[in-house]
């Protein structure tokens, strides 16, 4: 394995002046002096990563939990599994670092599947096989497949997904360590799962569709999320609810004009096909909201408006609660995932209007102005805010269409540790 270390001063000499690294008979130091440390060993792992290292041992002085995490990402490469040797640290962070990395690589198996892999039976599986293995006999589940969604009044994941051969589902996932049948909920998560989205029939073009197998990182985001929380040592009740499909397009679709009637009574006017997410969102946060918990979050690769407005650096979140956004906000910080709030106010249900239901879906045309946040209106619509606390995060930082500096292609994990923070906290 090869070895690395650190060094906070700059580099001089063959390498370059202010080289990142610099190579000598016994490995790599990485030269990290700077305005921010933690993106510049980042940046060293990636190009690590570049030069086909895949097995590395972090060995010396200064190597921090932040620090090596951050090395860990930069690393970590969809092709394959990268060896790597964690520094002696304190046994506690070294515990949480294998529990955050044993989530982290679960769930970039996921995200980065081929869509012919991750089809919405498949994914549920996965969560429930995940979540099994980490929480034990406290997890319990029940999976709803196909027509039988209809059955019991869940038309948004039932109708986005009705045109695939393989079939929607909706999993719910009780993790419930107080081994009280009516324990109450402290919390509930709610993911999108769309395996595959074309867009329906408001058809996306080739090259908005190539990497639509990610749009089931908000299912994979709370799922692993859940799982980093338990193996912290989670100690309350909280259910887990994915919203799992794959939009489709065939004689049965569901199409522009028609009108969904939910089990909490709200009709929706589908003007936008491509925009589905929020239509299974909508089931999983009645179904959240029927539990009475105090805190619900839901996580999705919801809108292209909210990576227009934060980056890809960030994750976007929402909330009617001013208290709940300013806490999230903070312990994004202290978990170094980014995360920034946007504007929800209630008047902006009013801008997603229909002629014949309660709401629209979206805009008859693309685009349009707070997109992110009319879309966090058209979810509040299915939330009992009185009730509950509820967060949403928009995955704007989720997952990287091609490489840059810091990430390779693929699913960045961002999220997971900030929610399950929230779930902690």
């Amino acid at each position: 394995m090869l070895r690395i270390t650190l060094s906070a001063e700059a580099h001089t000499g063959m390498w370059g002046d202010n080289a990142l690294l610099a190579y000598d008979a016994d490995g790599v130091v990485i030269h990290y002096q700077g305005e921010f440390p933690l993106r510049r060993i980042q940046q060293a792992g990636r190009q690590l990563q570049g030069q086909g290292i895949s097995a590395v041992s972090l060995e010396g002085e200064g190597w921090s939990y932040e620090r090596q995490w951050a090395f860990y990402c930069g690393l970590s490469s969809p092709k394959g599994a990268v060896k790597l040797r964690w520094a002696s640290i304190d046994e506690d962070e070294l515990e949480l670092l294998n529990a955050r990395h044993h989530s982290a690589e679960w769930l970039r198996k996921v995200i980065n599947a081929s869509p012919q892999e991750m089809y919405p039976e498949r994914l549920a599986e996965e969560a429930v096989a995940f979540l099994s293995d980490i929480g034990g006999e406290h997890i319990s589940h029940e999976c709803i497949v196909g027509d039988a969604l209809l059955e019991q009044g869940w038309v948004g994941v039932h109708s986005v997904g009705r045109a695939s051969s393989r079939p929607p589902v909706m999993l719910t996932v009780d993790y419930n360590p107080t081994g009280q049948a009516d324990a109450p909920v402290a919390a509930c998560l709610v993911g999108k799962g769309i395996t595959f989205d074309s867009g329906g029939y408001s058809i996306k073009p080739s090259a908005g569709m190539a990497a639509m197998k990610c749009d089931m990182g908000g299912a994979a985001t709370v799922t692993a999320a859940l799982g980093y929380a338990i193996a912290q040592g989670l100690n309350q009740r909280v259910k887990l609810y994915l919203c799992c499909a794959e939009n489709l397009i065939a004689g049965n679709a569901y199409k522009l004009g028609d009108i969904l009637t939910y089990k909490n009574g709200q009709t929706v006017e589908i003007l936008n096909t491509d925009a589905e997410g929020r239509l299974v969102l909508a089931d999983g946060l009645i179904a959240a909201t029927e539990t009475k918990a105090p805190l619900i979050i839901d996580a999705a690769t919801l809108t292209g408006a909210a990576m227009m407005a934060v980056g890809t650096d960030y994750n976007a979140l929402f909330s009617m609660d001013k208290s709940l956004l300013l806490k999230a906000q903070q312990l994004s910080d202290l978990v170094n995932e980014p995360a920034w709030p946007l504007p929800l106010e209630t008047w902006h249900q009013s801008q997603l209007p229909s002629h014949y239901a309660d709401t629209a879906n979206g805009r008859s045309q693309k685009g349009g102005m707070a997109g992110a946040s009319t879309a966090a209106a058209f979810l509040s619509r299915f939330v009992d805010t009185q009730q509950s606390q509820w967060l949403h995060v928009d995955l704007a930082a989720c997952f990287r269409e091609s490489p840059d500096s810091r990430w390779a292609a693929g699913a960045t994990g961002l999220g997971v540790a900030h929610i399950a923070a929230l779930l902690l906290g």
